[in-house]
């Protein structure tokens, strides 16, 4: 290429660099248009999810309700094959009935081992935990199948939790006071946080999962624990004289827990965000087990200690119901069907499980099974992802 080819090229670079360069601000912002002259649509920019949520976290669907996800029937794709089952582990047998809910007879009992306290659904909603407790072991259970699996060595499994964004399970180590963190697939011990309370045993998480309220029942306290940093941030404990919390469970809204409290006879209601003193709604003897309904209008109130189910509604921050089983019985640990139908509780203490018409209160069948019936787990259930216990899902 001759002198003059490589001016002439030189020069037209420098005519479209100007070309670019020169446009003014005002032309930047002017909308763009159409061959035509028409102004075009401008993009709207993604909307940002208005719940900072926990690192890894699938994002909430509703800042209004946390339950969305729970509506009837709605399968994840990875459980709606699985067979519709009532898996209830009796402690005092160490075993667990399997109960068809359509026919409610037992179709299998799987031994496992020593005092099993839980049926657990993992993060990814694949396995099912059965805490051992005295054993020492985790056994799992593959719903597709309803086959059990090797026992994992666990200490002091009383009860299984999940972080919300699947990163790690928290045993909940009730006489080593301690809450374990392990990896959610081989339940490795990653990090073990000691605590000043006894009987750790159930919990929530927060909205946004940054957080989780645990119930001490020997003590009658109450932890808040940072989820991300695996660390207790708050105690307190609870203002009643014997205090005996239980399940925990937060509102749709999540803005307040509630923790059933088996001596209190009610449910204590929880500021989380603020974890000042919270105040007691009485439900009934021995209130123990909390559950929510597939439309987050309602909470089943399982009263273990008079035979009985309290009905606290949401909206009109309430109790409206009250549904008693007949001939009495000890409504314990349990959970709702997929199609919302249905509330399962196992008997504690009469070697039996309830099924209960969520429409009426009306009592569907009383199952014969083991001796010490405990967490019952009803699976599948809808959701995305499992925070553990006998089922709390997102």
């Amino acid at each position: 290429m001759n002198l003059i080819h490589r001016t002439l090229l030189a020069g037209l670079g420098l005519l479209a660099l100007a070309a670019c360069g020169t446009e003014s601000a005002k032309d930047r912002t002017r909308p763009a248009t159409d061959p035509h002259g028409t102004q075009a649509a401008i993009p709207a920019p993604p909307k940002k999810n208005p719940v900072d949520g926990l690192p890894g976290m699938p994002p909430v669907l509703d800042p209004k309700d946390v339950y969305a996800a729970d509506r009837p029937g709605r399968l994840s794709p990875v459980v709606k094959d699985f067979p519709s089952r009532v898996y209830v582990p009796n402690s005092e047998s160490d075993t667990v009935s399997v109960i068809d809910p359509k026919t409610y007879e037992i179709i299998e009992t799987i031994r496992v081992g020593r005092q099993p306290q839980h049926v657990v659904p993992s993060w990814d909603m694949k396995t099912l935990w059965v805490n051992n407790n005295r054993g020492h072991t985790l056994t799992p259970i593959d719903p597709k199948t309803g086959k059990a699996g090797k026992e994992v060595e666990v200490h002091d499994p009383y009860n299984l939790y999940f972080t919300p964004n699947g990163k790690y399970a928290i045993v909940m180590a009730s006489l080593d006071r301690e809450l374990v963190f392990r990896d959610p697939h081989t339940m490795k011990r990653i990090k073990t946080e000691p605590v000043t309370c006894y009987g750790v045993n159930h919990a929530d998480f927060s909205l946004d999962g940054q957080y989780f309220i645990v119930s001490c029942e020997f003590s009658g306290e109450l932890l808040k624990v940072d989820t991300q940093r695996m660390k207790v941030v708050g105690q307190q404990k609870l203002p009643f004289d014997g205090a005996m919390p239980q399940d925990v469970k937060i509102s749709p809204d999540g803005k307040r827990f509630y923790i059933a409290d088996m001596m209190a006879d009610g449910m204590w209601v929880l500021d989380g965000d603020k974890f000042t003193e919270p105040t007691l709604l009485r439900t009934g003897k021995g209130c123990h087990g909390l559950y929510v309904s597939r439309d987050s209008r309602e909470m089943y109130v399982s009263n273990r200690g008079e035979g009985s189910v309290s009905v606290f509604d949401f909206t009109k921050n309430k109790l409206t119901k009250k549904w008693r089983l007949p001939d009495g019985g000890s409504p314990d640990m349990g959970g709702v069907s997929a199609d919302g139908k249905v509330l399962w509780l196992s008997g504690r203490y009469d070697s039996e499980v309830y099924a209960i018409d969520t429409r009426t209160g009306k009592q569907l069948a009383r199952v014969p099974v083991g001796s010490g019936p405990h967490g019952l787990a009803v699976y599948p259930q809808p959701g995305r992802y499992s925070l553990g216990h006998t089922g709390i899902f997102r």
